[in-house]
């Protein structure tokens, strides 16, 4: 899977979730790393929404301001998840594509739950007319 990965900063936490995407055997573009939050947000938001990755993972202090950047290009579900069973639900009621974290309060071990169950749970096909009504009209 193509995975576009941004962070406004370098920690020992995103170095860690851009080695365990790799080593699972993902093609991971590091798109921002150290940039200002809005600019790492939207930088995955349109690689995702252009179909350049099939899905991004976002991160900055609290994972809002990276969630709220994406979130603002069209065709970006992106999800601010804590915990394995919420992006869980994420992509399978909502079909997020963009996954979204906080550094202050996530561990690796909760990180690497989260990107399995964002990366290897489907959306649930009875909820895509929902999630089509998200389309801003055309």
């Amino acid at each position: 899977m193509r995975i576009a990965f941004g962070t406004d900063e370098r920690t020992p936490l995103t170095a860690a979730v851009v080695e365990l995407l790799r080593s699972e055997g993902h093609e991971v573009e590091v798109l921002a790393e150290g940039s200002d939050w809005p600019d790492a947000g939207r930088a995955v938001g349109e690689a995702v929404a252009s179909g350049e990755a099939d899905r991004g993972v976002v991160c900055c202090t609290t994972g809002t301001g990276v969630s709220i950047a994406a979130n603002k290009v069209p065709g970006v579900r992106a999800a601010l998840c804590t915990d394995a069973a919420t992006a869980a639900g994420a992509r399978r009621w909502n079909d997020a594509n963009v996954l979204a974290f906080g550094l202050r309060l996530t561990t690796e071990a909760v990180a690497a739950e989260m990107l399995d169950a964002f990366l290897h749970t489907d959306a649930d096909p009875s909820e895509l007319p929902l999630v089509a009504r998200l389309e801003p009209p055309r």
